[in-house]
């Protein structure tokens, strides 16, 4: 039975049939009369649960009481109010239907203790996964606290790791300072040894140098005794003037002088060829042919520096052959002396040799008032550089050129224009350079279709008169040879029409051709 109250008092359906009654009277005005009618039968229904469940603990409270027990109180208030209950609501309605009534709110009440119970136990499931997210949240927290202390501690190791490495590098860039300090230090001192040994390799080599000149002058005493002394002094060359050399000299600067070489001759084909160009074409309308002496003038300025570098070097040879006892081979000793001593190249006569050399080159016209002395500092030039490329090891060359060979694109290059479709050279305008059988600086040629045999059967029905150079008349008086030449009417000036540039074989090519 206390049970029995336990439960009623918990479902609170008093209370809740209170509430129900206040919020229908204050609804009932504004409701309509379904609605009023459902509110009435919803709070008769919970009044019957209620009632059912008062009879329930009136029934147990009376069994335990005994057989007898609670009959006078059951007589004198239950029965009456039965009896005017069911006489002023029922109006004639069957016990029947009132018990039916009364199973179905005990049904209705076993349904809401189960459904309370079910509701009881999910409350209860749920609690404890809301405890067991607690507790994993709770672990979380604790994993994430101590991998927030493992990442402050690994900063802090790496930022002491980072000191130490800073540190580090100060002390290795340092020490790496005092070495390469050493390092030039010990450059230096070697620098300077080997400038000792040079120096005294130069003086041995001086010594030398002056035994020799000792044994040379006597031997001129000597002759000098004889009946005719000038005779035998016209058949003795002249000595050599000697001067200090510096051996090894040639090997050490050999690249530096290539490079040097390389790059100045390309800037004599940027300068100076343009410079003699343009000054010829202020007397020679005709391109190709201002363009053809400044190509045979380099071919014969490269040919008369070849020339000019044997004879020096078979007067060096013979010269320190006398009396040479160094450690290197003589012929390292004269090119030494060579490159130490170019300065007594006498490019002048190299310069009066081109010159001599183009006067009679049948492939190049002019008009009488031109002098090719004009362009002598153009051949200068290329005399100077032509005679240092002789001094390096291997010795640097032009290739050989001829009107009508085959283009050669690893050799040459078109000029601006020249008909890049055309196979053959109709003429050059700037050699190629060449180190053994390879390019290392590409030449200038003109290609054009048709060209080659026009100028070819020109050439045949027409022929160029012109007389001899004052230079091979007075090859014998070297102050002459700069004179004026005296020439025979330019084809321009007599009104006939210039002659064509014969083409027709490679026997007129004057040069290295002729050497190699």
């Amino acid at each position: 039975m206390a049970d029995s109250l336990r439960r009623l008092i918990n479902n609170e359906s008093c209370r809740i049939l209170q509430e129900k009654l206040e919020s229908w009277y204050k609804d009932y005005h504004i409701n309509s009369c379904d609605q009023n009618l459902n509110r009435c039968c919803e709070i008769i229904e919970m009044n019957s649960m209620i009632q059912g469940q008062l009879f329930t603990i009136l029934n147990q409270t009376a069994r335990e009481g005994g057989h007898y027990a609670g009959v006078e109180t059951i007589k004198s208030r239950l029965l009456p109010w039965l009896g005017t209950c069911f006489s002023s609501t029922t109006l004639g309605r069957p016990f029947e239907t009132s018990l039916s009534l009364i199973q179905e709110s005990i049904e209705k009440e076993r349904q809401l203790r189960e459904f309370a119970s079910t509701r009881n136990h999910e409350l209860q499931q749920l609690e404890k996964e809301l405890n067991a997210t607690r507790l994993q949240l709770t672990l979380v927290q604790q994993d994430l606290a101590e991998a927030q202390m493992a990442l402050e501690d690994t900063k802090t190791k790496s930022a002491t790791t980072l000191l130490a490495a800073e540190d580090e590098i100060v002390h290795l860039k340092a020490a790496l300072k005092a070495s390469q300090a050493q390092e030039e230090s010990a450059l230096r001192n070697l620098d300077r040894l080997n400038d000792y040994e040079q120096q005294v390799q130069i003086l041995k080599d001086e010594i030398a140098i002056l035994g020799a000149q000792k044994s040379v002058l006597h031997s001129r005493l000597a002759r000098s005794r004889s009946p005719s002394p000038r005779r035998c002094q016209s058949r003795s060359p002249s000595p050599l003037p000697l001067r200090s050399c510096s051996p090894g000299r040639a090997k050490l600067t050999n690249a530096a002088r290539h490079a040097h070489l390389v790059a100045r001759f390309s800037e004599i084909y940027t300068q100076e060829r343009l410079d003699a160009q343009n000054l010829l074409r202020t007397y020679i309308d005709d391109l190709e042919i201002v363009q053809r002496i400044i190509y045979v003038a380099a071919v014969e300025s490269f040919h008369a520096a070849k020339m000019a570098f044997r004879q020096f070097k078979m007067r060096v040879r013979k010269t320190l052959s006398l009396a040479y006892s160094g450690p290197e081979s003589l012929e390292d000793t004269v090119l030494d002396y060579i490159v130490r001593h170019e300065d007594l190249y006498d490019v002048q006569a190299s310069v009066n040799e081109v010159i001599r050399a183009m006067n009679i080159n049948p492939k190049i016209s002019f008009p009488p008032e031109v002098d090719f002395i004009m362009i002598s500092s153009l051949i200068r030039e290329l005399c100077r550089v032509a005679f240092s490329m002789q001094t390096l090891v291997p010795p640097l060359d032009i290739a050989f050129g001829a009107d009508g060979e085959l283009f050669n694109e690893s050799k040459y290059r078109r000029s601006y224009d020249s008909d890049f479709t055309a196979p053959l050279v109709v003429y050059h305008v700037w050699p190629a350079l060449m180190e053994n059988d390879s390019i290392i600086v590409k030449g200038e040629a003109v290609s054009k279709r048709g060209a080659l045999w026009s100028r070819r059967s020109r050439s045949k029905s027409r022929s160029r008169s012109r007389s001899m150079s004052p230079i091979l008349s007075h090859s014998a008086n070297p102050s002459r040879t700069l004179l004026p030449r005296s020439r025979s009417p330019s084809p321009i000036r007599s009104g006939s029409p210039r002659p064509a540039l014969n083409t027709s074989t490679t026997s007129d090519c004057l040069g290295p051709c002729a050497f190699t």
